[in-house]
């Protein structure tokens, strides 16, 4: 018996669909717009869904396209329509639907699609990173989606001019096709060669800032725009800084000329603040689905508190800190409780909190926890990364680590 889940708007069809599963033997659910699906949806994962096209508040494709860049399109749906065209039904198998049936639905056609479906094996394996069309209920991200969308037509080079609370990262991975390779090159070191170029070939090289990069990362930079053309690559760069300030650092003004020419200045976090419940949502779900946390769901006071926080670090401070409440929660519901206990100091280093009255050395160390836990979350626990914001050497930080009674964060060292 499998878990059907039949969106549609209008009841008949739901319950005409509904009797005809039920009398096969099935578990159905039923959704009479895209809201009540999602919720069903987010709810636990159905074995297959019908989906309606046509729906007053969001259509099928929208939503459809909405779950695949969520990462929960890992179940099989079957698209119906009684107004399609040839055009909608190729849109909907590329966004990933298996087959596409046309109103009024014919018993047998229906069963067969049903059969097919549930026969097929279930989609596995990480999710894809999220990219900014998940968020199709957020007019500011919908329209950074689509302004991104246009200027990544006309260049394979973007520039992403940010601040504090940077969406930079969500923006970029916004620019990475399905299943194409992703290469940090903040990570890489030792010259890069052709071998790596063809390796990451039709991906994404990123660069979360240049002002931390090195000289030979700088020069490793620069062999890969020169061939970006050559292995149908796509460069994303940030930084806060300006020109002037990067030549004064010593790079190279015709380099940064090339970078600068095609930018886009993203929202920070504390510009999309009313969205941040939805994006604080979509980044759970994402996990739970990946097996990086267990079951959980944020209480709407839970959502509020979030919102009332500054997020300094953007994204990857948020997705750390949303990963932290889930696997730090004791019950299936992530209360404000849990938020103002977990999260506590997480924004910023509390000096208040570090008794004065204690020896020098005693209170230096407190602070160097404070700075190594808030730093260690933001990023994720990517000790690539927490070494250049911190300015220490590998072996050292691990040490400094050591000694605080620190975890060192061995994973995702690839950003």
């Amino acid at each position: 018996m499998a878990k059907i889940l039949i969106v549609d708007d209008e009841m008949g069809i739901r319950e005409l669909l509904s009797e005809i599963l039920r009398d096969e033997g099935h578990d159905v659910v039923l959704a009479e717009n895209a809201s009540a699906a999602r919720a069903a949806r987010n709810a636990g994962r159905p074995d297959m869904v019908l989906l309606d096209i046509w729906m007053p508040d969001t259509d099928g494709i929208t939503l459809l396209k909405e779950w695949a860049a969520s990462g929960l399109l890992n179940m099989p749906v079957v698209m119906m329509s009684g107004h399609g065209t040839i055009d909608t039904a190729v849109e909907a198998t590329r966004i990933g639907a298996i087959d596409y049936l046309e109103k009024p639905i014919a018993l047998q056609k229906l069963l067969a699609a049903v059969k097919r479906g549930l026969q097929r094996p279930q989609a596995a394996g990480t999710p894809r990173p999220l990219t900014l069309a998940a968020f199709s209920r957020s007019a500011p991200l919908r329209e950074l989606h689509r302004r991104l969308e246009q200027m990544s037509q006309g260049s394979r080079v973007m520039l992403l001019r940010i601040g504090s609370g940077s969406l930079g990262e969500l923006v970029a991975r916004s620019v990475q096709a399905p299943a194409a390779p992703w290469l940090d090159l903040a990570t890489v070191s030792a010259p890069l060669d052709v071998n790596q170029l063809q390796g990451t070939q039709g991906g994404v090289l990123f660069v979360a800032e240049l002002a931390r990069l090195s000289r030979a990362q700088q020069k490793n930079l620069a062999f890969a725009l020169e061939r970006l053309e050559r292995y149908d690559l796509r460069l994303v760069v940030a930084t806060e800084r300006t020109i002037d300030s990067l030549v004064g650092e010593g790079w190279e003004s015709g380099l940064l000329s090339r970078l600068f020419e095609v930018s886009l200045a993203p929202p920070s976090i504390g510009d999309v603040r009313d969205d941040l419940p939805e994006l604080a949502n979509q980044i759970l779900l994402h996990m739970v689905e990946g097996g990086e946390v267990p079951l959980r769901s944020f209480s709407s006071a839970a959502l509020n508190q979030l919102r009332t926080l500054p997020w300094p670090g953007g994204y990857a401070e948020l997705r750390a800190a949303v990963k932290s409440l889930a696997l730090g929660t004791l019950d299936e519901e992530i209360s404000v409780g849990d938020v103002r206990k977990l999260l506590a100091g997480a924004h910023g280093v509390d000096a208040g909190g570090i008794p004065l009255d204690q020896p020098l050395r005693e209170a230096r160390e407190a602070f160097e926890r404070l700075y190594f836990e808030h730093h260690l979350r933001l990023e994720g626990g990517n000790m690539t990364r927490l070494a250049e914001r911190s300015g220490l050497e590998r072996t050292h930080l691990y040490r400094k680590l050591k000694q605080l009674g620190l975890q060192a964060g061995r994973r995702n060292e690839e950003g």
